[in-house]
């Protein structure tokens, strides 16, 4: 009987220590009440205790594009002999401080102005006799919008870092639109007034190229915007048009590319 009884007992504790994971040596498991963001920090992904950005800092930047374009007899799908040319140009200096460590509170202004003149571009739909032919003569394009917005960001470094971080932008923003357009002969034209409000989400990334320079890549990735626009037509008629619009994706032509100094 007494032979069971220490053979059994014996069982139970082999499968115990069987079940029972081993711990290796030189490394601590990790709580259960740790969060999250606390288990990246441990793992050095991210840091809180890194002063990125300290506070009382200000700081200066902005970005520019431009972009230029012509075509001569160009056919593209179902647009045939296109012969066009224009440009779009975008300028966005901003200044910010620091209320904290890593966040800093600041505004923007952005200004952008696109031309557009077709000279001639025709457009086929279905066999040439049978189908739609439409054509473009003497078109012609001037937009610029204009707006103030302002800007919350918040910066998580990369580990300890102190050259790499990922920021975060929330901007509100408000401003006009101004265009003229122009086609046909003899010549059509339209004028049209607006403005515009949104707010956005923009994430990017920051590398200090110096102590004081740092280079900043960013693209939007959800907005919401509401615009509302007046037109007079040959200075005779008269039309509105209103719109807003919800989107989370990225936007490939909200993509940014800017300087900023850090004093």
């Amino acid at each position: 009987m007494m032979r069971k009884i220490l053979r059994y007992t014996l069982l139970g504790l082999l499968l115990l220590g069987g079940l029972t994971p081993l711990r290796a040596e030189g490394f601590e498991s990790q709580p259960d009440s740790l969060t999250v963001n606390q288990r990246r920090e441990m793992r050095g992904l991210t840091s809180k205790t890194n002063d990125f950005i300290p506070k009382g800092q200000w700081i200066f930047g902005g970005s520019v594009s431009y972009s230029t374009h012509e075509n001569k007899d160009y056919d593209l799908l179902i647009v045939e002999d296109m012969n066009s040319e224009g440009y779009t140009v975008r300028v966005a200096p901003f200044v910010a401080y620091a209320v904290r460590d890593n966040m800093a509170l600041g505004a923007r202004f952005i200004y952008s102005r696109t031309l557009l003149k077709v000279d001639g571009a025709s457009v086929s739909l279905g066999d040439a006799d049978t189908g739609v032919n439409l054509s473009v003569d003497g078109y012609y394009v001037l937009r610029h919008s204009y707006e103030g917005a302002l800007i919350w960001r918040n910066y998580i470094p990369l580990g300890k870092s102190k050259r790499f971080a990922i920021f975060t932008d929330i901007q509100l923003s408000a401003g006009g639109i101004q265009g003229k357009y122009a086609e046909g002969q003899p010549v059509r034209g339209t004028y049209e007034t607006g403005y515009s409000v949104g707010l956005g989400v923009t994430p990017g990334l920051i590398a200090f190229a110096t102590n004081n320079m740092a280079f900043e890549v960013s693209v939007g990735v959800m907005g919401i915007n509401y615009s509302a626009v007046e037109q007079v037509h040959n200075q005779i008629s008269t039309g509105k048009r209103s719109s807003s619009n919800m989107s989370f994706r990225v936007n490939i032509l909200s993509i940014g590319l800017g300087v900023a100094f850090y004093l």
